[in-house]
């Protein structure tokens, strides 16, 4: 019973991918969603991938 209730109040604070916000890729035109490791920078974030990033260009100053 105890391992229940631990596993269910993890349950509880899981979202739907569908409620996560998303953006479109400025490269490929899709649509990625909101990452955690993307939390402190998801105003800056532009590309869906490394790949596409690098696709980009070159650097802009």
């Amino acid at each position: 019973m105890r391992f229940m209730q631990a596993n269910d109040s993890a349950l509880a604070k899981m979202r739907k991918k569908s409620d996560l916000p998303s953006k479109l890729c400025v490269v490929c035109a899709r649509p990625f969603v909101w990452r955690k490791k993307w939390a402190k920078v998801w105003d800056e974030v532009r590309h869906c991938s490394d790949r596409c990033r690098d696709e980009r260009g070159p650097a802009r100053s």
